[in-house]
């Protein structure tokens, strides 16, 4: 259970970076959105590679409305991913896509570990499908 575990928290960590195309909806078609914020601990030294090998991953993910990568200023082999989806069930069918595997495939040598994972159900705000306006 443990190692299935973490395949799946090493899949949605290095699932590639989005790009969204679809209209916001208002207030009245709101459905519940996905969050997940993982961090992740590179081998010594091997932080930038990891990043290198997500930003290089960059395609369109369906339902994906936010994938932000960032470094922890504080730990010089750790990042963040803290992703926002339309719904769980995106999120889920974006870990089977060919790019997701091969960025598993080609992240995980990199990886020591994963410290926290949170997720949340994001209600609105700058780069989700509901903004204060709506």
């Amino acid at each position: 259970m443990q190692k299935q575990r973490r395949i799946l928290v090493t899949a949605l960590a290095l699932t590639p970076l989005a790009t969204c195309q679809s209209a916001p909806p208002t207030m009245k078609e709101h459905k519940p959105m996905y969050g997940l914020i993982t961090k992740i601990t590179s081998k010594p030294g091997q932080r930038s590679g990891l990043i290198a090998i997500l930003l290089q991953a960059t395609q369109a993910m369906p339902g994906c409305l936010s994938y932000v990568i960032a470094e922890d200023p504080a730990d010089s082999d750790a990042l963040w991913i803290t992703e926002v989806w339309d719904r769980a069930e995106s999120h889920k069918a974006s870990l089977g896509l060919p790019e997701v595997q091969a960025a598993l495939q080609a992240g995980r040598p990199l990886i020591a570990g994963f410290g926290e994972r949170f997720e949340t159900h994001p209600v609105g705000g700058f780069g989700t499908r509901l903004s204060p306006a709506n």
